[in-house]
């Protein structure tokens, strides 16, 4: 390792460590906890920007671990993609962290008690980090289940019912896909000797096209589960709005995303090419519609949060899909603007549910009045997500639909109308919240129609109405950090999107990637 590439491993490294010091310390000493985290995720996130710069400047960073040279050793790379994602995960951690400090969940709830809670969503940063930074399939894996274990006692926190049913099914699926990404690893090993990525970019090609297709299946499906690609996607409404509020917020924002970034890396790098073109459009239409659909119908915020979770996740397949420069920075973009603002609006929902005393809408009414902060950092990052002009949510799918427009071909038409359908859906969606929780009048003022209160007992929902309780201020400083930086991606949108143009074409040249892991060119 040279002095250079040090710093690639430490966002992995920098978690794990702040993970063993906290659980040597014990349940005691809780602000020194809270130092040792949020310092540990501030180092992260610093580490991050300087990998972008450099990576930006100067092209991937790779590192050697232990002096193993590739293939043998592991190999950890920081490209644009990665780094971008990196940095970008790494802030919102942060702020979801900052978030949880105020609500609690780390101190005095007994639902998610705080010997637990840190160290697991340290380890579960650790994890995302690895899976970014991983040079082989491998690696990738160890990086996924670090992840998955972490979320698997972070979803059921507490052991309440609804979290240990929710969890459950979350813990099955998510423990198939892992046992799929293996056979598809053993595959790829199997009929190319090897799971380094740079060496497999080589070796595939000269694999026999049946042997390649059975693998990239194998390995797509794997992705395809984690990113909650329909019709593998059902999972996730039941099982992440149970989860305390930190936990779903950055399970949102940042677990699926993983998958669509082995989905792009599975896309570019191990198969480039369109043999799979054809079935990735379908998947992301019927993500799409199914998830936005789903939304329309929803009256827990937290479950229609959760379907349009699912719909977005279809407008990063489509660009992955299409292949071009501009499909693929299109997509990057809106992955990055997506893991903030999924990620905000479900830590909104916390706010919301703390202050008008449950998420239901049926149960909400007349925050705007009660509490306009609230109202606001809802405002913002819903109308981002509808796609509103000029947010950065209308950049990525603007810039999605004018690829898309440019590739041309009956099924890409098609795609397009659904990403023009599905954005105004989401936007009614939103709109029906904002007017059912911010706008109406209270579910327990007299003029409200008495036939909705035994509507309500029939569901065993009878309006509580709105409390009268204080938001902590770390709650809403991690909000509002949110809704800030989301809103710099629309006051930097063309530098970010300039950076995305870049980060995509260095993808569709694996040349440059494979020089960096292999300098001497033993690639082969």
């Amino acid at each position: 390792m040279n002095a250079e590439n040090a710093l690639v491993p430490l966002p992995v490294l920098l978690p794990v460590l702040a993970a063993g010091v906290k659980i040597l310390i014990g349940p005691r000493r809780p602000l020194l906890k809270r130092a040792i985290s949020v310092v540990a995720l501030a180092a992260v996130l610093a580490v991050a920007v300087a990998l972008l710069v450099r990576a930006d400047r100067d092209g991937p960073q790779a590192v050697r671990l232990g002096g193993w040279p590739a293939p043998v050793g592991i190999t950890l790379v920081a490209d644009r993609l990665s780094a971008v994602m990196l940095a970008v995960s790494s802030a919102v951690t942060l702020c979801v962290l900052v978030y949880a400090f105020g609500q609690d969940v780390a101190e005095r709830d007994r639902d998610t008690p705080l010997s637990v809670f840190h160290p697991s969503y340290l380890l579960l940063t650790a994890g995302v980090c690895d899976a970014f930074l991983a040079g082989d399939l491998f690696n990738m894996f160890v990086g996924f289940e670090m992840m998955l274990m972490a979320s698997y006692v972070l979803v059921t926190l507490g052991g309440t019912m609804a979290r240990v049913r929710a969890g459950t099914t979350y813990i099955i699926v998510a423990l198939l896909s892992s046992m799929l990404f293996l056979v598809a690893i053993a595959v790829l090993y199997a009929a190319a000797g090897t799971v380094n990525m740079a060496q497999l970019s080589w070796r595939i090609a000269e694999l026999p096209g049946p042997v390649a297709r059975i693998a990239e299946v194998a390995l797509l499906a794997a992705f395809a589960v984690k990113a909650a690609v329909f019709p593998l996607s059902m999972w996730l409404p039941d099982s992440y709005p149970s989860a305390p509020t930190p936990v779903t917020a950055v399970f949102a924002g940042l677990l699926t995303k993983i998958g669509v970034y082995g989905v792009i890396r599975a896309e570019t790098l191990l198969f480039p090419g369109d043999h799979l073109r054809r079935l990735l459009l379908v998947a992301a239409l019927l993500s799409m519609l199914a998830g936005v659909l789903g939304a329309m119908v929803q009256i827990d915020v937290r479950r229609l949060l959760s379907f349009t979770l699912v719909s977005h996740i279809g407008y990063m397949i489509f660009g992955v899909a299409l292949g071009s420069a501009a499909g693929l920075a299109a997509t990057v973009f809106y992955v990055l603007h997506h893991i903030t603002i999924q990620t905000t609006l479900f830590l909104v929902a916390g706010l919301i549910d703390r202050r008008g005393g449950a998420t239901s809408l049926a149960r909400l009414g007349g925050l705007a009045r009660t509490a306009p902060l609230v109202g606001a950092l809802f405002f913002v990052p819903a109308m981002n997500l509808g796609g509103i002009p000029p947010l950065s949510g209308f950049l990525g799918k603007l810039g999605l639909l004018r690829a898309g427009i440019a590739q041309g071909g009956a099924l890409v038409d098609v795609l397009v109308a659904g990403a023009v359908l599905t954005s105004l859906l989401t936007l009614y969606s939103l709109v029906k919240v904002w007017n059912q929780a911010f706008w109406s009048a209270p579910p327990d003022d007299p003029r409200d129609d008495p036939r909705d209160d035994a509507r309500s007992d029939a569901r065993g929902d009878r309006p509580q109405g709105a409390r009268a309780v204080r938001l902590p201020a770390a709650m809403v400083a991690g909000s509002t950090a949110l809704v800030v930086l989301s809103l710099a991606y629309t006051a930097a949108g063309g530098p970010l999107y300039a950076l995305c143009e870049r980060a995509a074409a260095e993808l569709l040249t694996p040349q440059t990637y494979v020089r960096a892991v292999f300098p001497s060119g033993g690639a082969t």
